[in-house]
């Protein structure tokens, strides 16, 4: 069997720089450092935007790229043609991340290297990396702030002191007001806060005591550690 493959890639060219064995050890390697890329994405991915599409992505982009290394070889004109050939491809899909895009060049570099057979470099290299995206994401390195909520909800109109602001005073270290916005018929309004806790208190309360106030409605606490739309 295996003389039959060898002698198929003597006819196609390729023997010359990679043997079968070789073709069997770099893909598979590929694919385990795809799926092991796409998974420490899936454990670590924020926000709205997840896609399962993106995880395949991310294993066909690296097998993908082992196969163009070994097709390439040490073939200077075959680069410069395969080059050409995938100019033609147009690709319209916006990436919604940022953090994205270094997991798409991620699985490019861990490609490349089990493609040209640098076993340990594509090892380590994508061990090193995905091990301080895991650190990254555990610390949640870069976020302003550890504990903050923005608090939405809708109160009728009237003209005394607001009874709320004592409460979320109470419960917060601090509540910035980001969005207010009237009803229609002019009787209530929808406020929208920045608020972060304090240590010892659970933000179940403070939506509790908040509602237990008369003409206070629609109350809603959404976690904002990462970016959200409010």
């Amino acid at each position: 069997m295996e003389q039959q493959i060898q002698d198929v890639m003597q006819a196609s060219g390729i023997v010359g720089v990679y043997q079968a064995h070789d073709i069997l050890i770099n893909m598979g390697l590929a694919v385990i450092l795809g799926m092991f890329i796409s998974f420490v994405y899936r454990i670590t991915h924020k926000g709205l935007s997840y896609s399962q599409s993106f995880m395949l992505t991310i294993v066909f982009i690296t097998i993908i790229v082992s196969m163009v290394m070994m097709v390439i070889g040490n073939n200077v004109a075959r680069a410069f043609a395969l080059v050409g050939a995938l100019s033609i491809i147009r690709f319209r899909t916006v990436v919604k991340d940022t953090k994205d895009t270094a997991f798409i060049f991620l699985a490019l570099s861990a490609g490349m290297a089990a493609g040209t057979s640098s076993y340990f470099l594509a090892t380590i290299g994508t061990t090193i990396v995905l091990v301080v995206a895991a650190i990254l994401d555990t610390t949640n390195y870069g976020s302003l702030y550890k504990s903050e909520f923005i608090l939405k909800m809708r109160v009728t109109n009237s003209s005394g002191e607001p009874v709320y602001s004592s409460v979320i005073n109470e419960f917060t270290k601090t509540a910035n007001i980001l969005h207010v916005e009237g009803a229609g018929d002019g009787n209530s309004t929808l406020l929208t806060f920045d608020v972060i806790m304090k240590n010892e208190l659970e933000p179940k309360d403070l939506v509790q005591s908040i509602q237990n106030i008369d003409g206070v409605s629609e109350v809603m606490l959404i976690a904002s550690i990462n970016d959200v739309d409010y």
